[in-house]
């Protein structure tokens, strides 16, 4: 029923498109049969136009598709956003005649015998005139290409659905097959096994156990470049093992065990030196690779601690920490080109990586959530839902200007259309003159802490960088959002180690999410082909 109501309401913003103004006019005959050039005194001579065979095209709306009943079915709803695309083709002829028009108007205008006969204030003003006219015609025209966009867009989502509903109808039937004809079933159990088949089964409750190994083998950033200066170190948290990351002799960076070999000093609360990390305790000093390259007071021993591959991309430190051999490419999560990055932020918070992930993928919960910050205004939509091909990570959220994208193992990428406050809706981002790009990394510290590294991009207003402590304040504002979400999210996370069900009833506007989570559920599995493993091929860099 959620497939059928949503068919439905897809196709109402095109087909309920008004005309424009110019189309209307009188002396213009109606649809696409009437070529005609404007004359002297502003009416209409018929002429014969080269282009009747492109524009002779019928107006469909006489042809609108007529539902039975409240509801339509998914061949009903194909049919509505297929009409709507021969609408928006339609549309788009119009206008563009209507160009033409107005050109071949300027034209007669500007002709040396009408020019004998008309003032030069009076061409003037119907030059003037026909500027403005040209002006909204074209505006028409943009419109048009953008409807035709969005309908070509609704008609793959609704392919999809129906594709989705006719595999669940298949998977009905089979099961119904399958049973044992003995078997006497109440309607309300089948009923049940009906609903049980059409929904993905998602099951995420109880303590987070210990990671899979596999989900070690992938490509972290864990630092920003600029957070990495020749003499200092980052202290990390990586799957329940502490790290420490500084720069060598060539400049570098390298991450190994925050934990000295002589007598487990944590590494960080020493000092670097010449390229090497020292320990406060007895002065060993480590190089990048593990050696250990000094002992003060004692013979030098063969000693060496665990390092991970570390490797510096784009403005980040990424580290290896399977037991796999690291991947020769690192994906890249550099803004679009015309944006400049404002911000860089690292926060450690006290919730488990996934379920801070489940809440980065969702839009939804804005309007409810985050009514104090960037959503303040906002309204509640009739309909959210999360646009994307069949075997994506990445899409767009509809009726928000927002694109979306999950990058594995734990990046989420989105590129915001800025617009006034409380006005977001109808937009996609194209449609935007201005744009904040957002970089979530979230690395997994623990069972029940998460490292998270935020960058800001905006493609306008560069001076913004150039403002003292603006990077303070966009990291107050980052604290605001993120405080608005952690309390819900640390109460999930209670709930969800008592035992509850975290992803109990997904609907629609989830898609992403239970994506991410299908991905991670075949990680842990240790499934061969990770599902959507194709999805992203976004531009990487060889190491």
């Amino acid at each position: 029923m959620n497939t059928i109501a949503t068919a439905a309401v897809l196709s109402l913003p095109i087909s309920l498109y008004t005309p424009s103004k110019l189309s209307c006019r009188k002396g213009l005959r109606g649809g696409f049969r009437v070529f005609a050039v404007f004359g002297e005194e502003g009416g209409i001579t018929d002429k014969k136009n080269p282009w009747s065979s492109i524009f002779d095209v019928e107006d469909p709306r006489s042809k609108f598709p007529q539902g039975k009943g409240k509801f339509l079915d998914a061949n009903q709803a194909l049919e509505l956003v297929r009409f709507d695309i021969q609408y928006c083709d339609w549309r788009a002829r119009q206008d563009l005649l209507t160009i033409m028009l107005l050109h071949e108007k300027v034209v007669d205008v500007l002709n040396p015998l009408a020019r004998e006969y008309k003032s030069i204030g009076t061409v003037k003003k119907e030059l003037a005139e026909l500027q403005n006219e040209l002006a909204e015609a074209h505006k028409q025209v943009h419109i048009s290409e953008a409807r035709v966009s969005a309908a070509l867009d609704k008609l793959a989502y609704m392919e999809e659905l129906v594709s989705d509903r006719l595999l669940q109808d298949r998977a009905t039937v089979e099961s119904d097959r399958a049973a044992s004809p003995s078997t006497s079933t109440s309607s309300e159990s089948s009923d049940a096994v009906k609903i049980k088949t059409s929904r993905k089964a998602l099951n995420v409750s109880g303590p987070v156990t210990t990671y899979h190994p596999r989900l070690k083998n992938f490509w972290y950033p864990v630092a920003f470049s600029s957070g990495l200066k020749e003499d200092t170190m980052i202290p990390i948290d990586c799957f329940e093992k502490p790290w420490v990351i500084f720069r060598g002799k060539d400049g570098k960076p390298g991450c190994v065990r925050n934990t000295c070999a002589h007598r487990a000093c944590p590494l960080d609360l020493g000092t670097v030196n010449e390229g090497r990390i020292q320990c406060p305790y007895h002065g060993w000093e480590y190089s990048t690779d593990g050696t250990c390259e000094k002992m003060p007071s004692t013979k030098l021993l063969n000693v060496k601690i665990k390092s991970l591959p570390c490797f510096e991309h784009e403005g980040m430190i990424w580290i290896w920490p399977g037991s796999d051999p690291p991947t020769a490419t690192i994906p890249s999560l550099q803004p679009p080109p015309g944006f400049t990055i404002h911000a860089e932020i690292v926060m450690e918070l006290p919730v488990e990586h996934g379920l801070l992930l489940d809440n980065l993928l969702d839009l939804a919960h804005a309007p409810f959530t985050h009514t104090s910050t960037f959503a303040k205004g906002w309204k509640v939509p009739d309909l959210v839902k999360f646009l994307t091909p069949s075997a994506g990570l990445q899409g767009y959220w509809d009726p928000y200007p927002i694109d979306m994208e999950f990058r594995p193992p734990c990046m989420v990428l989105s590129t915001i259309g800025i617009s006034k406050p409380g006005k977001l809706e109808g937009q996609s981002t194209d449609q935007c003159t201005t744009h904040l790009h957002q970089l979530h990394v979230c690395l997994p510290s623990s069972r029940n802490k998460t490292r998270l590294l935020y960058r800001m991009s905006l493609d306008f207003a560069p001076i913004l960088k150039h403002i003292p402590f603006m990077e303070h304040l966009w990291k107050h504002f980052a604290e605001q959002v993120l405080n608005e979400d952690l309390r819900l999210v640390l109460g999930q996370q209670e709930r969800m180690n008592s035992g509850a069900n975290i992803w109990n009833l997904p609907v629609a506007y989830d898609k992403l999410g239970v994506r991410y989570r299908l991905w991670r559920d075949a990680v842990d599995k240790g499934v061969k082909q990770l599902p959507y493993s194709n999805s992203n091929s976004n531009g990487s860099a060889s190491e």
